[in-house]
């Protein structure tokens, strides 16, 4: 192990202590304390094929064709990814592409469903007594379902349970944590949906043999933890364990040290210490999937920020475009006139969207119109290297080492700092002074390298095609080479023949007169 790798991992001994990441202002209430409402569907909802991390889903349905709520409109392809459902009945009128919930504004491939307001169910397979199926059977419910991880990362939720189960995973993780500043639809599952959500978690222990499962709520949600511990109070198997409230308490690797007291690996996953993290709406979603049978068309998502007029979280199915579901939740303030940004997740990590004309999908945890006052832009001052954003990191890492080579395109030197550790949770830019935007160099470089890898590959594929074509070229060569000597020999070996024949031939009479003459 180099220098900066001992160096940094001995500082993240020394800050994942007590002083690792932010404590921001978290805007939870009273949109937290709203009860949940359920929008009615829209006319049309705009599903996106690439919902989930993975192969984008393939339609299975064409233009005209008319389906019930539940029925499959695109299959996953390969082994990551997920299919698609229809969140209500009605008719598919375009398969066509939608605007991307990215702050790019391009655009995605996407199924237009036009409702027919009967939101008729297709016919569900349901299941009396999960706990008798196998853990390959549950896995195939899920996968079926379309389950993905509701926290965000949006991973096909099957994938990782068959994966545990291969790992042979001792301790399954439920991320309740809910970290990011604004959002609350987690805490409101949770207040809600206790019941259910223990009874997901238990599926999961049993699709992935894992003999534990430790639930981990921040502890700024206090009526999600008495429920919670409530409904799992007859099960020795599910703990429920508060946590401090601490971005980003929500990401798996924090959550797994503080409630474990284990460290993952740098460049390691969480398997590998005999872990696997999933999140409480997830845990939902499972026990949907396998006791009733019912895909994942809609979800909880929060609706907040000093613009909208009536925070809370509503139940949204999904393909409902971001500006249907402020409108239902009572509008903007002013008519928006002091929106100052528009993100479709949480604050730290969550994409600034262009505009509210984009649907909310399966990784959708909140909508959010903030203005000036909690956007607080500001032109970066260079470092003062007051070292704010090393105490900040959850990693340990040196975000201002790592910015300062990547302004010198020293990408690789970054990586020696541990810029592919840096999980882009922005703290650093949170506390720094001078308003840098750290987080945008980290993902840049990312990207650049990624670029730079597709690139190496790009170059290596070609290599190796030129390689392939000069050898094809080669043997062809030679082949014909052969050919040719072969067909020459045979054309000699003919001419010869024939002159041998010939001479034969022309031998024959002369010697029948040398006979005549001897008599």
């Amino acid at each position: 192990m180099g220098f900066m790798n001992r160096f940094k991992h001995f500082l993240g001994d020394q800050l994942l202590g007590n002083n690792w990441g932010v404590h921001p202002d978290d805007h939870k209430r009273p949109a937290a304390d709203a009860p949940v409402r359920v929008m009615p569907v829209p006319a049309r909802l705009y599903l996106p094929l690439q919902q989930h991390l993975g192969g984008a889903a393939r339609p299975t349905v064409l233009v005209g064709q008319k389906v019930s709520k539940g029925e499959l409109l695109a299959e996953a392809t390969g082994m990551v990814s997920a299919p698609l459902h229809a969140p209500t009945s009605g008719t598919v009128v375009a398969v066509t592409e939608v605007t991307a919930p990215h702050p790019s504004g391009l655009s995605l491939p996407a199924i237009i469903l036009e409702a027919d307001g009967a939101d008729e169910w297709c016919e569900l397979t349901a299941c009396a007594d999960p706990f008798a199926l196998t853990p390959a059977d549950i896995g195939r419910r899920v996968a079926a379902a379309g389950v993905v991880g509701l926290g965000g990362a949006a991973f096909p939720s099957a994938v990782k349970l068959g994966g545990a189960l291969r790992a042979e995973v001792t301790t399954l993780v439920i991320n309740g944590g809910e970290c990011e500043p604004y959002l609350s639809c987690d805490d409101r599952l949770m207040r809600d949906a206790a019941a259910g959500i223990v009874d997901g978690i238990r599926l999961m222990l049993h699709a992935t043999g894992a003999r534990v499962a430790l639930v981990g709520i921040e502890d700024n949600k206090p009526e999600a933890i008495a429920a919670m511990q409530a409904a799992a109070a007859e099960f020795a198997a599910v703990q429920v364990r508060p946590v401090p409230a601490r971005y980003p308490m929500g990401s798996e690797k924090q959550l797994i040290q503080v409630l474990t007291g284990i460290e993952v690996p740098a460049d390691g996953r969480p398997a590998d210490i005999g872990v696997i993290v999933h999140n409480v709406a997830t845990a939902l979603a499972v026990r949907a999937a396998v006791r009733e049978g019912k895909p994942l068309i809609s979800r909880l998502v929060t609706v907040n920020g000093n613009c909208v007029a009536a925070p809370g979280n509503v139940e949204v199915r999904i393909g409902t475009l971001a500006e249907e579901v402020i409108a239902f939740a009572g509008g903007l303030k002013g008519d928006g006139l002091g929106l100052a940004r528009r993100i479709m997740g949480g604050p730290m990590m969550g994409m600034q969207i262009p505009h509210w004309r984009v649907p909310v999908v399966k990784g959708s945890s909140g909508i959010l119109a903030l203005d000036a006052a909690e956007v607080a832009a500001a032109e970066p001052d260079p470092c003062i290297r007051c070292g704010s954003c090393v105490k900040a990191c959850p990693m340990g890492l040196l975000p201002l080492e790592m910015s300062a080579r990547i302004r010198n395109e020293a990408y690789g030197e970054a990586i020696d700092y541990g810029l592919k550790d840096c999980i882009a949770c922005g703290c650093c830019a949170y506390v720094c002074p001078s308003k840098i935007p750290l987080v945008q160099y980290f993902v840049h470089a990312k990207g650049e390298l990624a670029a730079q890898d597709r690139a190496k590959l790009r170059g290596e594929a070609t290599k190796k095609l030129a390689l392939q074509r000069q050898e094809r070229l080669d043997r062809e060569a030679r082949e014909k080479a052969e050919a040719a000597a072969k067909r020459k020999a045979e054309r000699e070996a003919a001419a010869a023949a024939k002159a041998a024949a010939e001479a034969a031939a022309s031998a024959a009479p002369a010697a029948a007169a040398t006979v005549g003459e001897g008599v």
